[in-house]
């Protein structure tokens, strides 16, 4: 991989694990598209994880402050039904235990039984669908303030169907949220606000798989990692003024036309060959 790929892959995973359109289905794309030649493929994926954990950090750093603090309050006086800042702690608890776990316990698996462009094809056609079903039906009311621990965990749940390459982790978790009554902005946000700890997570378990730094090339590292900051960053900001006012109508049809694609890709070009 040359210093530009290096910058592709960062820009990618900088859009699309904001936006709802699958970041894991995409590099896949990128990968087999592409191919790598990065003397060490875990470490650079950590790096591009990291990177788009930054841009959340910076993003959010005010909510994020507010958890914090909530959570340890929680723990002296334990106060939810009026203490803002303890009740988003916990429905950030709760909403990101279910995907944790099943993320530990089932990554390794489904990386291995379900990376394939087939199931990537098939899970951008799919949750497009459902973009525009839960987009017709769902009632949008209610802001993260007034979530019940339930709908929190209805998200959490939802998030573990995002270890599928090709769901999108934002994508099913705002499907979510919009089928627990929240406006489209505020799913976006709480989406967001659980993806943290999930990325942080997930790149601190593969850093352990890392056997050997030999011959790593830390500037490519570093423009991965740079150039998923900066796009997550700006996906994060424009995303939610764009979803405040418009549909995800826009990211369904993207879905249906590029898994078509890619499905086509498949049985007339990969089965074949």
């Amino acid at each position: 991989m040359n210093y530009l790929l290096s910058i592709m892959a960062g820009v990618i995973q900088g859009l699309t694990e904001f936006l709802p359109i699958s970041s894991s289905g995409h590099l896949l794309l990128f990968h087999d598209i592409f191919g790598f030649d990065f003397s060490d493929e875990l470490l650079f994926d950590v790096m591009l994880h990291l990177g788009t954990l930054i841009s959340l950090v910076f993003f959010f750093h005010h909510d994020l402050a507010k958890i914090i603090r909530g959570f340890l309050s929680s723990l002296v006086n334990w106060n939810l039904a009026n203490n803002y800042n303890q009740r988003l702690a916990w429905l950030s608890v709760v909403g990101t235990i279910p995907a944790a776990l099943a993320g530990y316990f089932l990554e390794d698996f489904i990386a291995t039984t379900l990376r394939s462009p087939l199931i990537v094809g098939i899970m951008f056609i799919v949750v497009g669908l459902l973009f525009f079903v839960f987009e017709r039906l769902a009632k949008r009311q209610k802001d993260i303030q007034l979530m019940s621990l339930f709908d929190s965990l209805v998200i959490g749940l939802a998030q573990i169907l995002s270890l599928v390459p090709g769901v999108s982790r934002s994508g099913i978790t705002i499907i979510a949220g919009l089928g627990r009554r929240l406006k489209r902005e505020e799913a976006a946000k709480f989406s967001f606000l659980i993806s943290a700890p999930i990325i942080f997570g997930a790149a601190l378990k593969k850093i352990f798989d890392i056997t050997t730094l030999n011959g790593t090339d830390f500037f490519m590292l570093f423009l991965g990692s740079l150039s998923a900051a900066i796009t997550g960053y700006l996906t994060i900001k424009y995303l939610l003024k764009y979803l405040a006012h418009h549909s995800l109508n826009i990211f369904a049809w993207y879905r249906l036309i590029i898994g078509s694609l890619i499905l086509i890709w498949f049985f007339f070009f990969l089965a074949g060959a």
